[in-house]
């Protein structure tokens, strides 16, 4: 493979360290502020509320698709990435300031301006720099919400659900294309080539033909995340920085996963990316217990 063709692809395990290490960062102010999306970190009924409320929010876009209720699903869309950096503007706003309006003025106006940057100038590094903050957020919300044993059970689950979606039902690759006729700022764009321009090129039809960019849905991202955020805050800490052995063992586990869904996905057809992906980050957390002797998890 030549070099121009492995840069995207680099480009990819680049955008998930971001993701991961961002998610990490976030996780101590997300908490100070309360943001948490369950009351109980270690009930396992979370998980199920997590995929009951998925499958509804697709459900809704798939028969808003249908209808071509196009300006309805951008503005569901709209709004709910509204809130995602409310949320992460306010936990980063909040340490640097004992003054009420001012922490929360502040991150609705950056929350708007984020929001109208994405809409409407929905070029490549636009979607990928923001995306990289609003899956980093959306991580560490639900990776403080969340105790390691839910997490594995919800990453299992969605892994199953998604190469259902996939493969099987092919509703994701539907929804897939709707985002992307849109334009809707949802998915990870990633040139293949200089020169390219997601305003002005777009991405073409998924699995027809030869396309100027890959795609990876945001999901894909944020779901391994939520793991190393959840080891690195429900287990105790370890000599590293900022991170325990088990968090950073989740990493790598996801970087080896998103290494074999690329040699997949580079021969041209859509994959489901989350079996790999969960997969990896969940061999690789365990991996990490097992160097560092983190096995009390197992009991919460």
């Amino acid at each position: 493979m030549e070099l121009k063709q492995l840069v995207p692809l680099a480009g990819m395990l680049v955008m998930m360290v971001l993701v991961e290490i961002g998610a990490v960062l976030l996780s101590l102010p997300m908490k100070a502020a309360g943001f948490s999306a369950f009351e109980d970190p270690s009930s396992l009924i979370n998980p199920l509320y997590f995929i009951a409320i998925l499958l509804v929010f697709t459900a809704v876009l798939l028969v808003l698709l249908k209808y071509r209720y196009k300006h309805l699903i951008v503005a569901i869309i709209a709004i709910s990435i509204f809130f995602t950096f409310v949320y992460i503007f306010s936990s980063i706003v909040a340490p640097f300031t004992s003054n009420e309006i001012v922490a929360v003025v502040v991150p609705l106006i950056l929350s708007g301006l984020a929001i109208a940057l994405l809409f409407r100038f929905p070029e490549w590094y636009v979607i990928d720099t923001l995306g990289i903050l609003i899956a980093a957020g959306a991580a560490s919300i639900f990776g403080i919400s969340l105790g390691i044993v839910p997490v594995i059970i919800l990453l299992v689950l969605l892994a199953m659900y998604d190469a259902i979606s996939v493969y099987k039902t092919r509703h994701m690759i539907t929804l897939a294309e709707g985002v992307i006729e849109m334009k809707t700022p949802i998915l990870f764009v990633i040139p293949k080539k200089a020169g390219y321009s997601y305003i002005r090129d777009g991405i073409g039809k998924i699995g027809e033909g030869e396309r100027g960019a890959f795609i990876m849905g945001m999901g894909d991202l944020i779901m391994p995340a939520i793991l190393v955020v959840s080891a690195n805050m429900f287990l105790k800490p370890g000599t590293l920085p900022f991170i325990n052995i088990p968090a950073l063992g989740a990493i790598i586990g996801s970087l080896a996963g998103l290494v074999v869904l690329l040699w997949f996905v580079n021969k041209g057809k859509p994959q489901a990316g989350l079996p790999p992906l969960n997969g990896g980050v969940i061999i690789g957390f365990l991996i990490g217990c097992a160097l560092s002797g983190s096995w009390g998890w197992i009991m919460l």
